[in-house]
């Protein structure tokens, strides 16, 4: 996904000169064949990374108690719909806008060619609105991050202004930084293929200046901790799977050029060692879960294995083996593990275990990129994952703060006790018809 106009601009001179050239080419087909499959991998990879919205729904679901299910359910729909609108008005523009080396103008984005056009310029190499799509997604991953962390206590309309100001504005500014050809890409050479530092890992920061703001859940930790007994781990599985299945756009799609023979097997590449480092993730946590839990396994820890190999194998998906890709997943399994075990030790509560998954392996997926990839640097890396954590952990923790501070960010004691669905819908999962009086006390549904 790095400095995409400047990828796909490379791809259609190396076509052009491919007829020119003695020897294989990589590709012979007209420039508007390359522009067609082009548009293709934008618009596929970008409504599997949209399914993965129904990923995280389900995987937050999964996890929460069942009295906060419904709530889970409209706050993803939301996140996706605010996150896509704010990107359409704003973000976009800021991130691919250009003006500065550290970010775009604000301004609402439209389309360089419409169907009615007369004559369709093929210059870009792909249609405009297929790139905005594919780039809109992935915004939505990111809020879908904070909101697995913070759930069961956060109030639903402070939880969307947040996302507001994420899509407009935090996630566009640090995304310009390196996907919007700005100062890491062009002073530091920072490689981030597919996003570990500037989608994930930005997920995981500002979760984590929302964890620490609300606090935990009440009886979450101390002398009188209750046991937070998930709503469904089969509903959970079923969300990781879908997340899964969705990375393949997410990675896969990041290639940006589907108009050779060399970008066809870079994205099968890129298929390959995805897959190889969600599975070395779910196999590496069942091992570890094994080992920590005297012999018995733990479900919750293998889904998020598998998610910590996806996050970490994201930064550099190409250019490692599927063995290299293995290791990855791995390591960013463990590190997913002992993170979860990190929190709980500091009293974070994490409900899904994202902070983990998506930011200390996403930290780890990024600073692993020099190790197969000679043309980034440890340095140039350490540069990208500290500025980005440094701005999007600040500027995040102060939207919440005001948040806090004016309107508040946290449920009630009360509201909390009786569950989202029952305080903020008014209805529970099971039926959105059932007769309930709000000022009726309710007995929470665990």
């Amino acid at each position: 996904m790095k400095t995409r106009k400047t990828l796909l601009g490379g791809a259609l001179v190396a076509l052009a000169a491919g007829a020119l050239v003695a020897g294989p080419a990589q590709a012979e087909v007209s420039e508007e064949t390359a522009f067609v499959f082009n548009t293709l991998l934008f618009l596929i990879g970008g409504f599997l990374v949209m399914l993965m919205a129904a990923g995280f729904a389900m995987l937050e679901v999964g996890f929460v108690r069942t009295k906060h299910a419904a709530a889970i359910c409209l706050k993803n729909i939301a996140l996706y719909s605010i996150a896509g609108i704010m990107f359409y008005l704003v973000g976009y523009q800021i991130m691919y806008g250009g003006e500065t080396p550290y970010f775009g103008m604000p301004a609402i984005w439209g389309p360089s060619e419409l169907a009615s056009d007369a004559e369709i310029s093929l210059e870009t190499g792909y249609a405009a609105a297929s790139d905005w799509f594919f780039q809109m997604v992935f915004v939505a991953t990111a809020a879908s991050i904070v909101s697995g962390t913070i759930a069961e206590r956060v109030k639903l309309g402070p939880f969307f202004i947040f996302v507001v100001v994420l899509a407009a504005v935090i996630y566009p500014v640090q995304g310009s930084w390196e996907w919007g050809a700005g100062w890491l890409d062009s002073d530091f050479g920072f490689s981030d293929f597919a996003g570990s530092t500037l989608v994930h890992s930005t997920g995981g920061w500002a979760a984590l200046a929302g964890a620490i703001l609300l606090g935990a859940r009440t009886g979450r930790f101390g002398p009188n901790a209750t046991p937070m007994v998930p709503s469904s781990l089969p509903l959970a599985t079923l969300g990781t799977f879908i997340l899964w299945f969705g990375w393949f756009g997410f990675n896969g799609a990041s290639q940006l050029a589907m108009g050779s023979a060399a970008d066809a097997v870079a994205i099968s590449q890129i298929f390959a060692n995805t897959n190889m480092a969600a599975a070395a993730g779910v196999v590496t946590a069942y091992l570890l879960s094994m080992a920590l839990g005297g012999g018995k396994a733990n479900l919750a820890y293998c889904l998020n294995g598998a998610l910590a190999g996806l996050v970490s194998i994201t930064a550099e998906p190409l250019t490692p083996t599927i063995l290299e890709a293995i290791a990855i997943g791995a390591v960013g399994s463990v590190i997913a593990t002992f993170g979860a075990k990190f929190l709980e030790a500091v009293r974070i509560d994490d409900v899904v275990g994202a902070i983990p998954v998506h930011l200390f392996a996403g930290i780890w997926g990024t600073m692993a990129v020099p190790l197969t990839n000679s043309e980034a640097s440890f340095f140039g890396q350490a540069v990208g994952v500290g500025a980005v954590g440094a701005f999007v952990f600040l500027s995040s923790f102060v939207v919440w703060l005001i948040l806090k501070i004016t309107v508040g960010i946290r449920l009630s004691p009360d509201a909390e006790n009786v569950g989202g669905d029952l305080s903020e819908l008014g209805h529970p999962a099971g039926s959105i018809f059932a007769a309930i009086d709000p000022g009726k006390p309710t007995a929470p549904a665990e």
